[in-house]
This record gives C-alpha cells, structure tokens and sequence, in this order.
C-alpha cells in the first residue's frame, strides 16, 4: 500500500493530468505504479488521452521519483490520504474526480467512522433569518448523529462549524487553501478548534494562499463527502450554488431554505426550489426528509441469505468501508487464494466491489 502511495503522489506531481484523467487512468491500469512504468502509447487508449497528454506524462515521469517523493513528504510531516489509503473518504472514490491526494488536519478516523455528514453552506453575507435558521438546523442535525461538513467562510459555513461544535458534534472543513493557511483571519480561534475536535480537509498542497481559483474545485469534496447538501442562503452567483450543481452530478439530495424575493441573500435559494430542491420548511420536517437517506453505518446489518459458509465468512470480514485484501484474510483466517476466489464470486453477485489498491467494500 505505502509504495501505491508514493505513485498516487507522484501522478499527482504531473502538470497536465487532473482527477478526472487520473481517474481514468487508475480504470486502465491494474495499479497506478504499472500506469506510472507504462509506455507512452498505452495511454492512447485512454478516453481523453492523445500525443499531447501522453508526451506531458513521459516528461514528468523522467523528472519524479515516486518513492524519494513520498519520503520528502512524510519527512516534512504532511499527513494526507491517497486512495490507496483505507481512511480515504469512500463516498470521494465514487465522483468523476476524486482528489489524488487529500490532505487533512484533526480527527482523521472521523469519515473513516462512516458517520453520515450533511453538507451546510451559504453566503458570506449572511443575514440575521440566515443565520438563526443556520445555528438551529445545525444544532438539529448534531443532536441526531449527523457529522456537519463546509468550507469554514464566513458567514452561513462559520455558523454552522460553531454551533455543530458548541452542540459537541463532529464538522469537517473543505478549504481552498493549503490545510496549514488560515482563511479568513477572522476564523483563526475555528481552525484550532476544528484541529482539535473536527477534521479539515484540502486538496492544495501546504502553503497555497488563498486565490478565487481555488474555491469552486474544492466545493466538489464538500460535496462528495457528503449525503445531502444544504443552501441557507446563497446569491445567484454564490459559490453555494456551485455546490448544489456538484451535488446534483454525484447524485446528493439539495436542500434550501426559502427566504424572502426581496432578499438579495435569498434569491439563488429561490432559484433551487425553482428548480427541484426541496424546501427546508423545520427542523422535524428535513429530519423525516434525511431520514430516507440509507445509511451507511455496518452496524447490525445482516449478512445476504442463502450464502455458503465461506462466502459468509468473508462478507462478514469486508465493511461498508474499504477493507484492505490482507485484512479480510486476516480477519477470516483463509488462505488468500481462497479469499481471492471467493471475492471474485462475491463481485459477480453484486455484493462488494473491487477498489484501488486491493481494496474492497460492500454494496
């Protein structure tokens, strides 16, 4: 695992080749370590790829040590997942373009947990309504077992990290900077506090300042890590609506808090509705709404019936979460070719799936 790490690092040094065609590449290829020694024409076949791309990777393979990389990072202390890594967020695995690397500060076991998260985001320039409405559905939210993810701006995102932590619950950060650049200064007392009792999280290396580019790419992992999002109040070229349409595409539920026509704050909210959202009308109305959101947690769930004792055996030892290959033959004491076989025949039934990094999870 530690040296598909290095080369999930390494594709991510590559100017030129983002999530998406990593993604692709990681479909093509059995590892991102067989990709990485591959011959530049094996990446023709490749949806996307041509001469252009496949001559950026031969230049950045011959300037990049995959595992000299990864020493340098860990010796300068960056903690961050891959997704080769069993603690990367699952729910990230399944978007167009999940982040190759994923930095992270705090409680990384938080996802890792499977605790469902609720994405809470809106304007900067929240009003009075916004923020009252924000601080009781995230306060609702917290006292259910709900984990409250946004991206720590102020404003809406502000409110919602205070009160989930206020109320003692668990709130992840997506920032657009380096996960050890605080913004906005105004937020310095949340960042230690998120360190200590949340998580946050950033696809930037260390030190990225904040520039407006960053920003709309890391609403996609605020809503990639989340079930459902929700819009308190957001202007119609909020950045909150940028979340909504990356919610929409993953396949999240969207949620908005309907405001008044003659609130600027509220018109992009209105513009949801309009265009399907559902209404967030009170705390008990969007619980029974969440409610119907399947949950994720592996706890008390039953094992498929009809199953023989073996394949029983080793669906019993794979969880809602990745689960390393050699920990399932740890845990079910098989020989691996056994395992092998039978998770082969678990994949044909439709009832676990084959992740990076000989990785698997349950559906």
């Amino acid at each position: 695992m530690e040296q598909e790490r290095a080369y999930w690092l390494a594709w991510s040094q590559i100017s030129g080749v983002g999530p998406v065609t990593l993604k692709r590449i990681r479909e093509h290829f059995s590892s991102m370590e067989e990709a990485w020694n591959a011959p530049r024409q094996a990446f023709w076949e490749i949806d996307g790829l041509g001469e252009k791309s496949s001559s950026a990777i031969a230049s950045g393979r011959s300037r990049i040590q995959p595992e000299e990389l990864l020493e340098k990072y860990l010796a300068k202390g960056f903690t961050f997942w891959t997704p080769a890594d069993t603690n990367y967020p699952s729910l990230l695995l399944e978007i167009p373009s999940p982040p190759p690397v994923l930095y992270y500060r705090g409680q990384g076991d938080l996802l890792a947990n499977r605790q469902a998260a609720i994405a809470i985001v809106g304007t900067r320039n929240a009003t009075a309504y916004g923020k009252k409405w924000t601080q009781r559905i995230s306060r609702a939210l917290t006292q259910h077992g709900f984990a409250i993810a946004s991206g720590m701006a102020a404003g809406i995102d502000t409110e919602a990290h205070q009160t989930c932590l206020a109320a003692g619950g668990k709130t992840i950060a997506v920032l657009g900077t380096g996960i050890d650049v605080i913004y906005p200064r105004s937020n310095t007392h949340l960042y230690h506090r998120l360190c200590e009792q949340g998580l946050i999280l950033s696809d930037y290396p260390p030190g990225t300042p904040p520039e407006g580019k960053n920003f709309p790419p890391r609403n996609r992992i605020i809503a990639g890590v989340s079930r459902a999002i929700l819009v308190m109040e957001a202007a119609r070229r909020s950045g909150a609506l940028i979340t909504s349409r990356y919610a929409n595409e993953f396949g999240r539920d969207v949620y908005t808090l309907p405001g008044s026509l003659d609130s600027p704050q509220s018109s992009g909210c209105l513009h949801l509705a309009n265009q399907g959202a559902h209404l967030i009308l009170g705390e008990k109305e969007l619980l029974e709404m969440l409610g119907t959101i399947p949950q994720l947690d592996a706890k008390g769930q039953k094992s498929p019936p009809d199953l023989p004792p073996k394949l029983k055996q080793i669906w019993d030892s794979i969880t809602p979460q990745p689960t390393p290959f050699d920990a399932i033959v740890q845990d079910c004491g098989l020989p691996p070719g056994e395992v092998s076989g039978a998770l082969l025949e678990l994949e044909l039934q439709g009832l676990v799936t084959q992740l990076p990094g000989m990785q698997y999870q349950r559906l």
